[in-house]
């Protein structure tokens, strides 16, 4: 029984669950304050900035090892299951402030959980792109998937607003609830089955990237916290920090060596436009998560805003981007993308430098909208070339292995940068807030506004703290612009008219192609014949696993 491939109504099933967790990350960004508040933690800014990177490392440590649980237990599968955890675990954090034994650390660990149930969606969603769109024509998916990553940029924090000034903080939460069970109505009718194999799981890489990413980045974000000195007996600030780099190395090392499967496959880092997006990916992952919070604080502390006017701020941004990355993501397909995304890296870092020059306790609030839409304009050539760029040359057996890699970067990014503002936003509140007349800082209100003389100091730190987003977004251009010319499809219709032969359609998923002239494969269909066109087979061959043998064998399926 053939069952027909509808990639389009697939690909809008998968948007609702990433659009969900792109949600739940700046509806929590524009919440801080309100969440300080809420539960009485007072000026300590590096433990509500916790809610997000312990977000952000659940979400990250996983993904290469959950990107191979969906090759081997069916990515549609893995998908519904980190669903169903996303979702309960939301309802758990809106709990958590009432729940007894509740309050920031149950706030937290409910947002570890939910993020193990992002890293567990994550891959499966660009796995599943990756296979049912062929290259050449994954440049309009990526554009809706840059279109939905700017709608909810807009939609979350605005969204955000609007329950934390009419319901609680709790409610940024709780709204993930009926999301998720559409959502998962949605997925479990629309998304195919895809043919599933084995896979061999890399323990010792496992515990070698989590160890070290969870030394590193408690290090950088706790190290202000403890003055950048001893944090209990032989344990310091820096001997976190460098254990962690020194653990990392050890990981790649062993990643070298490992002659069975390794977690991640270095040999994906041959391909020279592959290496580059990971690179780019992972300071757009770090600036997109720094700026939001110095931008937050200023418009809430300063300026007086409510979490919902704070939002509208951002809207521009959102507005912007939302419409241009369709456009964009169907140019890509024809226009070398490097063009777009060094344009889109360079914007990105002067409408961060703006923001920072124009940041003063009277500017003008519209003066302010300028930068957040060219940052729209930006972010419109970030997200789609370098999603279609990082995976495009890759042949199909490792393509699924390649969209493990590239979202695990764009994690540590974000980890990296939401432990980094954390640490700098506390550093430069040090230094730039009016001393008291004992001669230690004053302290600044927790998510409220704050008096008249604390206001230029206060501006003057959020101001320095968007310099660093911006500096790394532009090192994200000097990057891109290094991409070589994308290379011919290696599969799919384009393949077929690179080498001179007509394209056709695809067959339906699961269908047999036959015949001595068969036609380039489509996506998981099976190819057979004595002269059987030479298209790389539609497979997830493992690092060190055997081809089929045999005069007639076919393809191993993905």
């Amino acid at each position: 029984m053939e069952k027909e491939l509808k990639p389009w109504p697939a690909l809008w099933a998968l948007v609702i669950g990433f659009f969900m967790i792109l949600i739940d990350t700046t509806i929590v960004s524009v919440a801080n304050p309100a969440i300080m508040k809420g539960l009485d933690l007072g000026t300590d800014y590096n433990a509500v900035i916790w809610v997000t990177s312990a977000y952000l490392l659940a979400y990250a440590v996983p993904l290469l090892i959950t990107g191979r649980l969906g090759d081997r237990f069916g990515p549609k599968n893995l998908y519904l299951i980190g669903l169903v955890i996303f979702t309960l675990a939301s309802a758990w954090c809106g709990f958590s402030g009432v729940m007894p034994g509740g309050g920031i650390g149950m706030l937290i660990t409910a947002r570890v959980v939910q993020g193990l149930g992002a890293a567990l969606m994550t891959p499966q969603t660009m796995a599943v792109i990756t296979r049912i769109f062929p290259p050449d024509r994954r440049g309009a998916a990526m554009g809706l998937w840059g279109a939905v990553a700017g709608v909810a940029t807009l939609i979350g924090p605005l969204l955000g607003g609007v329950l934390v000034d009419g319901l609680g903080w709790e409610w940024i939460f709780f709204i993930n609830v009926p999301v998720g069970v559409v959502a998962f109505i949605l997925a479990a009718r629309l998304v195919p089955k895809l043919p599933t194999h084995s896979h061999s799981f890399d323990i010792l890489g496992v515990v070698l990237s989590g160890v070290g990413m969870f030394l590193l980045v408690f290090g950088i974000q706790e190290g202000g916290t403890y003055d950048w000195g001893t944090i209990t007996g032989p344990i310091t600030v820096w001997g976190l920090i460098i254990s962690g780099i020194v653990v990392l190395i050890a990981f790649v090392v062993w990643q070298a060596f490992n002659k069975k499967e390794p977690l991640l496959p270095l040999k994906l880092f041959r391909d020279r436009n592959f290496s580059l997006s990971n690179a780019a990916i992972t300071t757009v992952g770090f600036a997109v998560t720094c700026m939001a919070l110095p931008l937050v604080f200023y418009f809430q502390t300063v300026r007086g805003l409510t979490p919902t006017q704070s939002a509208l701020m951002l809207a521009p941004m959102a507005v912007f981007s939302g419409v241009l990355a369709p456009f964009v993501g169907k140019l890509i397909d024809r226009i070398n993308p490097r063009y777009f995304a060094t344009t889109g890296l360079v914007l990105f870092a002067l409408s961060l430098f703006w923001y920072s020059r124009l940041l003063t306790p009277d500017v003008s609030i519209w003066w302010l909208l300028a930068p957040s839409a060219t940052l729209g304009i930006a972010m419109s050539g970030v997200w789609g070339p370098i999603s279609t760029t990082v995976t495009r040359n890759l042949p199909m057996n490792q393509a699924g292995a390649g969209s493990g890699v590239y979202n695990t970067t764009r994690q540590i990014g974000a980890v990296l940068g939401s432990a980094s503002i954390a640490a700098l936003i506390s550093s430069r509140l040090a230094v730039d807030l009016p001393k008291a007349p004992g001669g230690t800082p004053t302290e600044a209100g927790a998510g409220t506004e704050l008096p008249t003389f604390l206001h230029a100091g206060f501006t003057q730190a959020m101001s320095e703290a968007l310099l660093l987003p911006a500096a790394v977004a532009f090192l994200g251009a000097l990057i891109v612009v290094w991409w070589e010319r994308p290379k011919p499809p290696a599969w799919g219709p384009g393949a077929a008219a690179a080498a001179g032969a007509p394209a056709e359609a695809p067959a339906p998923v699961g269908a047999a192609s036959h015949g001595s002239h068969a036609a380039p494969v489509p996506v998981d269909a099976v190819q057979h014949g004595s002269h059987a066109a030479d298209v790389p087979p539609a497979t997830g061959l493992a690092s060190g696993e055997e081809p089929p043998h045999g005069a007639h064998a076919a393809p191993v399926v993905d």
